[in-house]
């Protein structure tokens, strides 16, 4: 079996004012609308919820190892959470495709006040 990984970490002060300055074309650019609802149930720590999700699509990317990234949407990657609040996530759009190839996606997040991680396994199929 392949396992490949992705690690991002960011400064939530990026997303924070990436939000403020461009608001809701930033957010519908990057972000599914899942994602904007969840990030904004709580104003607590709302840039730190967005800054996470970030990463992991940041993370996402650099564990699929996606060559041509040309047609791709920052939407087709999307962190929802299991009942238990464990993140998981859902590939759509052009990488959709991969859920084929793919056996198991798991990732870990965490956040505080400054920064933001995300850690990403993929599990293959043999081929």
């Amino acid at each position: 079996m392949k396992i490949t990984t992705g690690i991002d970490i960011i400064e939530v002060n990026r997303i924070e004012e990436m939000i403020r300055e461009h608001g809701d074309v930033f957010l519908k650019k990057i972000f599914t609308q899942n994602e904007i609802n969840y990030c904004n149930k709580s104003n607590m720590h709302k840039y730190e919820k967005y800054a996470v999700r970030f990463a992991a699509k940041e993370a996402v990317f650099k564990a699929l190892d996606i060559e041509d990234v040309t047609n791709i949407s920052w939407r087709d990657i999307e962190t929802l959470n299991k009942q238990n609040k464990r993140p998981i996530i859902r590939l759509d759009g052009q990488l959709a495709k991969y859920l084929e190839k793919i056996e198991n996606i798991d990732i870990s997040l965490s956040h505080i006040k400054e920064t933001a991680i995300a850690s990403v396994v993929v599990n293959w199929k043999e081929n």
